[in-house]
């Protein structure tokens, strides 16, 4: 009987720290064995600000989620975020002196590596994602092994990191006694989770807000094409509300949770909320929708940095699919009308759903990222990294339109 394997993922994010452990059932179905989700520490807008309490927020998180395991894991893929992660894409050929030859697997592997540009001192390369391949002239080729080609072309989508940072990120983690396997960018997590396959084919532009960024990636024909983050998320709009409101961020915060609504046309005009009193100031009572406004605002502003990214790398239009809104911030009442209204897109929240045997505490836009973290090592076991060392990164084998524990297609918008 083969050895059970116990999948880790980690999302050391800004305002969470989210540790699951599953296996693989028996019927291909998701084992999810232990989740430890504990309040962040140590992290701002995915950087590491604070090592030791970055280590200890990590080491609840696992302890949690190993409770029940009876054991400790060994190993980790571990998310990674921040306004240093940026991509390209690039192309590159084989000798054209190929005499028609069959192309192998190894041929492509050589292929996909000698299109990771030369990064400059401090620079990591994270992920090499073939897009698509030329043969002989014959452009969008999606797999040509196997195939007689005298030349060969392929585009790959290349995404990178700084070094310190990636290294501070992976140091947090070690602390717990787990070494990390891989780092996946939060959005190709995120995407992992929540992306259709349809949605992949037709293009899509993928946005996880979180508590402290906004983590964009856009497919088309079912690759992922233009990545990016953006250091704005949740946070921001709870300082905004502070502000705002003249409370401090621990109120702002708690208001926000219960009371707010990314449309405040939406609210009942009539309708108030209480504000407790603190440090001598007295009792309130406001406006809901005037409370929502500031927020409203936050979002649209947000909403509109993406789009700026987006057409900064070229894109012109949204692609068919639109715009799927993952991440804590997504799941505010509101934030699908306001998001069509600004992008003119066609916008639905995503959540992992259709993965069987996921519990239903992880079927939340706050968990894409955990969830997607984890299908990706599930995908990747084997293609291990020692980044502790920072040597060079292997080819990520991606397959995207093969959806692992998937029961059907259809999302809800």
């Amino acid at each position: 009987m083969a050895k059970d394997i116990f999948y880790t993922a980690i999302d050391l994010g800004t305002t969470k720290v989210c540790s699951i452990i599953a296996r693989i059932g028996p019927e291909g179905e998701l084992k999810v064995l232990g989740v430890g989700t504990v309040p962040s520490q140590g992290m701002l807008k995915g950087n590491v600000s604070d090592q030791e309490e970055a280590q200890q927020a990590v080491k609840a998180s696992l302890g949690e989620a190993q409770r029940y395991l009876g054991r400790g894991a060994s190993w980790a893929y571990l998310t990674v975020s921040g306004d240093h992660i940026t991509s390209l894409n690039t192309t590159s050929s084989l000798n054209g002196d190929r005499d028609e030859t069959t192309v192998s697997e190894q041929d492509l592997m050589s292929l996909v590596q000698s299109s990771r540009p030369i990064q400059g001192s401090g620079k990591e390369v994270l992920h090499v994602v073939p897009i698509t391949y030329t043969v002989d002239g014959l452009t969008s080729v999606r797999n040509p092994a196997g195939l007689h080609a005298g030349t060969l072309e392929v585009e790959s989508h290349i995404i990178t990191g700084e070094s310190s940072i990636l290294k501070n990120v992976v140091q947090a983690a070690e602390a717990a006694k787990i070494s990390v396997r891989s780092m996946v960018v939060q959005p190709l997590a995120a995407a992992e989770a929540i992306l259709t396959e349809g949605e992949r084919e037709m293009g899509a532009v993928l946005v996880d807000i979180g508590g402290g960024t906004t983590d964009v990636v856009v497919f088309r024909t079912g690759s992922p094409w233009f990545t990016t983050v953006i250091p704005v998320g949740g946070n921001q709009v709870t300082r905004d509300l502070s502000v705002a409101l003249g409370v401090p961020f621990y109120m702002a915060e708690e208001l926000k949770v219960k009371h707010a609504h990314a449309n405040p046309e939406a609210v009942e005009a009539a309708e108030d909320v209480h504000l407790p009193g603190f440090k001598g100031h007295p009792v309130r009572m406001i406006k809901r929708r005037a409370m929502c406004k500031p927020i409203e605002e936050r979002i649209v502003e947000t909403l509109k940095l993406v789009m700026m990214r987006l057409r900064n790398a070229g894109m012109r239009q949204m692609p068919p699919a639109g715009m799927i809104l993952t991440g804590g911030t997504a799941e505010m009442p509101g934030l699908r009308e306001v998001a069509e209204r600004t992008t003119g897109a066609p916008v639905r929240i995503g959540f992992p759903t259709g993965i069987l045997g996921l519990p239903q505490e992880l079927r939340k836009s706050a968990y894409s990222a955990s969830v997607g973290a984890l299908i990706w090592g599930i995908k990747h076991h084997g293609e291990e990294r020692p980044y502790t060392e920072f040597k060079k990164p292997i080819l990520d084998r991606v397959n995207f339109s093969k959806r692992l524990f998937r029961k059907s297609e259809k999302v809800s918008a």
